[in-house]
């Protein structure tokens, strides 16, 4: 099994009860349970439970506790509200007594109405960049969570990746970086959503550290999500690259907030992303 149909496994998950799921991990996970994997999980969840066809407008997850990958995930599904071109869903993903997230998740068939996007970046095509297994070759001893993490998806970074960078002395305040899926996905556009909603959660705190020049694994760092929203704006397909473009426009009080669009091959926005997150540095400790 490759690491995407590994993803695309964890993303169809069992129904055990009235609108309660269960979703497994990986074979490959971090100390807890990847926010990504939970967003998409959860976004799946609410997906299932619909009646008709409608098209997803946003997603807010706020994190409670991290997960135990070593558990499988229950996740429950409040319908909170169906009509004919509205549909809105509360998912709390549970691990026994212990609610690890709560995801609000709405859907809107809008029609036709305005139109108008920012403009793409102009950054390098994804075939002329470097693979991530490339960028990586002389940094698997900083970064080895990279190194042996789960790959669903495929990586070209459009300027250097943190570590690379810190390794040059130079500081960055954002990040683009094209991503597709490693494989062929199914005709499922749910399914292509929330390949996508994994990937948000990828790359996306890295302007707050490199916009002071300093990097996963070179430096003591602690860093942990407290919300993420995704607002939808046109259907993605995961099968082609789109670009992931973002930065940080502020960070206070240990807690920095990043934000980033996806961009199709068009140069349009399908996609706006928000996170915010707690994110330390212990200064004194990098490595040598």
């Amino acid at each position: 099994m490759s690491d995407l149909d590994e993803l695309l496994d964890i993303l169809e998950l069992s129904p055990v009860g009235d609108d309660v799921f269960v979703g497994r991990h990986p074979r490959k996970n971090p100390v807890r349970t990847f926010g990504g994997q939970m967003m998409a999980q959860a976004f799946m969840a609410a997906t299932r439970t619909l009646a008709d066809d409608l098209p997803p407008s946003a997603l807010s997850v706020h994190f409670i506790a991290g997960g135990d990958p070593a558990a499988d995930i229950e996740f429950h599904v409040v319908r909170l509200r169906d009509e004919r071109r509205f549909a809105n869903r509360r998912v709390d993903a549970m691990q026994g007594d212990t609610l690890l997230a709560t995801a609000l998740v709405s859907y809107l068939s809008g029609g036709k109405g305005f139109e108008h996007s920012h403009t793409a970046p102009d950054v390098p095509e994804p075939q002329t960049l470097p693979t991530i297994d490339e960028v990586l070759v002389g940094y698997e001893k900083v970064v080895p969570g990279f190194v042996d993490a789960l790959r669903p998806i495929e990586w070209r970074y459009a300027n250097d990746p943190a570590w690379v960078m810190r390794d040059k002395g130079e500081s960055l305040d954002r990040n683009r970086v094209w991503l597709k899926a490693a494989g062929d996905m199914p005709q499922d556009q749910a399914l292509h959503t929330a390949a996508m909603i994994y990937s948000s959660d990828t790359t996306i705190l890295d302007s707050i550290i490199t916009t002071h020049g300093l990097s996963w694994g070179w430096d003591r760092i602690f860093a942990v999500t407290i919300n993420h929203s995704v607002w939808f704006h046109r259907p993605v397909d995961f099968s082609e690259w789109v670009l992931y473009s973002t930065a940080s426009p502020a960070a206070a009080e240990s807690r920095g907030l990043a934000m980033g669009h996806f961009f199709n091959r068009a140069g349009q926005i399908v996609a706006t992303v928000a996170q915010e997150g707690i994110v330390k540095h212990f200064a004194g400790v990098a490595k040598k």
